[in-house]
């Protein structure tokens, strides 16, 4: 029973209804079926249509890749071929160019007889039964139009070509070329006479006139540039203008004579590219980047601005202008170098991808090489800085202290980021590394001798039998005779140890001045020997086996045996030199 169109709208109460329905789902199947296939029609033609268009695009990327080379006579471009990979385009383009300029040389072959001749598949161009050239499809498909319109394209050019190499070998012609030439050789000798005098006459006339004129440059007292560099800046850029000039002329000159004869005209040719192609490449690379370079100027100005800023503020706090708590005035000078290489490496890396040139593979070998070099080379040096800059923040020590480091003592003279520099107690300079300052101890006599006075202390040993409150009142006296030490605080004594046969007294003085150290500790001992002499106190040696018959002291009547001489100043108890500053 076929399904009729109107019999699915009868009602649910139609006996048949039931059978139709039945019947209608093999016929619902069946269209869904349909209904797939189409669509997958559908996608198989569109994906064949991309595949389709992806391919002549990639033919069309093959057909712009294919490489050509131009064939050439006497220098100038005649046509371009293409080549193959057994015959490449250099190859085939310099064996047309042997065949042509064979042609051109041989008069015997008339310019008529050059003709293209068509075959089957190819299209021959000769003359005078020489072939020239052959044209394939392939030629004719890379200049996109037909094989014979291109053969006959051919045959015009090279026409042109052969009968401008024949003229250009005629006799008038290289006797007009030579006579050229040596007009323009004689141009040349007047021009560089010429030159030369007006020369000498317009340096005569700058050094009277202009010279004279010309003064230092300065603000106040402080002398920028002087009068004689500006003077020989000025000579310079006029001495290089005018070998600009003349060289110009001269290359004008070689390749004008260089042209005339049909031999060097190519020559003259690439002569003349080869002088101008970098004043145009680097003309068309200024243009293209003067974005960028107006960025880099900019960026320039604004951190010159702000490095300027950045040093008036820290030199007005080193000078106490400008004060911050907690932060010493001496360390202005190393957070300013510390905010400077900030400031100039992040103007770096934001000026980076605007230099030109920075992306190309030269500039980041480049850069690389010197990365590699620096933290191969600088490894000593940068623990050095980094260690200069840790021994001003912990206020070690500062310009003119004196200091002991190891085993070398000496003043501070100028602390530098790489190293220290210490004048010794014998006047010697001691240059330091700032690493091995900061891995070794530093006593710094100086830094607490300004307020509370700096203790110089020396030890003696006296036997027991001398009292103890005699030896105190001897040590006391000296110190008091010692002139250069402080009368405030006092002098103190220790009793530092009961040996085997002597008690170990330690005399304690305060000083202010660091610098006469050596001279105060010789005159302090000096006036200790003199009272102990002269009280007749033994001052006892660290080992003895027994004690002496008689004290070991210096009778008074002995102080000044030969060649020591007394004072000259009568009651002068003991004289004492002055200290001295080392």
């Amino acid at each position: 029973m076929r399904l009729g169109p109107f019999s699915l709208l009868r009602g649910r109460n139609d006996k048949g209804f039931r059978e139709n329905l039945e019947e209608f789902q093999p016929l619902r199947c069946h269209t869904q079926v349909r209904t797939a296939l189409g669509l997958l029609t559908f996608v198989l033609i569109a994906l064949s249509t991309a595949f389709r268009v992806q391919a002549q695009t990639i033919v069309d990327e093959k057909v712009e890749e294919i490489a050509t080379a131009p064939v050439e006579l006497d220098g100038a471009v005649v046509l371009r071929v293409r080549g193959v990979s057994s015959f490449p385009a250099k190859d085939r383009a310099a064996l047309i160019g042997a065949n042509i300029a064979s042609v051109a040389a041989d008069r015997t072959i008339a310019i008529d007889s050059l003709a293209a001749i068509d075959k089957e598949d190819v299209t021959t161009i000769a003359a005078g039964g020489r072939r020239l050239m052959t044209v394939t499809d392939a030629d004719a498909s890379l200049e996109q139009i037909e094989r014979p319109l291109l053969a006959a394209a051919h045959v015009a050019k090279l026409r042109q070509a052969i009968i401008a190499y024949r003229a250009a070998r005629s006799f008038d012609a290289l006797r007009r070329g030579t006579v050229n030439s040596v007009i323009a050789t004689f141009a040349l000798a007047v021009l560089f006479v010429g030159f030369s005098w007006l020369w000498r006459r317009v340096d005569v006339l700058l050094t009277s006139r202009l010279k004279v004129r010309i003064h230092s440059v300065g603000i106040q007292s402080l002398e920028l540039m002087r009068a004689e560099q500006i003077w020989a800046a000025l000579r310079n850029g006029l001495r290089g203008l005018r070998i600009v000039v003349l060289l110009a002329c001269a290359l004008a000159y070689c390749n004008f004579v260089l042209a005339q004869f049909p031999w060097t005209r190519s020559l003259s040719r690439k002569m003349f590219a080869l002088a101008l192609e970098p004043l145009r490449v680097i003309g068309e690379r200024t243009l293209a980047n003067v974005p960028n370079l107006v960025f880099l100027a900019v960026l320039f100005v604004v951190v010159r601005l702000a490095l300027k800023v950045i040093a008036l503020l820290f030199d007005a706090v080193g000078q106490g202008s400008v004060t911050f708590k907690s932060f010493d005035p001496d360390w202005a000078q190393p957070t300013y170098k510390i905010l400077r290489v900030a400031v100039l490496a992040f103007a770096v890396v934001v000026a980076y991808p605007y230099i030109p040139g920075a992306g190309s593979a030269a500039f980041q070998g480049v850069s690389l090489f010197i990365g590699i070099v620096f933290s191969l080379g600088s490894s000593s040096a940068i623990s050095n800085m980094i260690a200069g800059y840790m021994i001003t923040y912990r206020r070690a020590f500062k310009a003119g202290d004196r200091v002991k480091i190891g085993d070398m003592i000496g003043d501070i003279i100028e602390t530098r980021l790489q190293v220290t520099h210490l004048r010794s107690v014998k006047n010697e300079e001691l240059v330091i590394p700032n690493s091995l300052i900061l891995s070794s101890q530093v006593l710094n006599y100086s830094s607490l001798a300004r307020t509370e006075g700096l203790i110089l202390h020396t030890e003696v040993g006296i036997g027991y039998e001398t009292p103890w409150r005699q030896v105190e009142a001897l040590l006391i006296a000296a110190a008091e005779r010692t002139p250069g030490l402080a009368r405030e605080p006092p002098p103190f004594i220790l009793e530092k140890a009961l040996g085997d046969f002597a008690v170990v007294y330690e005399l304690n003085v305060y000083c202010r001045d660091v610098h006469a150290m050596g001279q105060l500790y010789a005159a302090l001992h000096r006036n200790i020997l003199d009272l102990f002499n002269e009280y007749g106190v033994q001052i006892m040696t660290p080992k003895y086996e027994r004690d002496p018959d008689q004290p070991k002291v210096v009778a008074r009547k002995d102080w000044y045996v030969a060649p020591a001489a007394p004072p000259a100043a009568e009651g002068r108890r003991n004289p004492v030199t002055p200290p001295r500053r080392l």
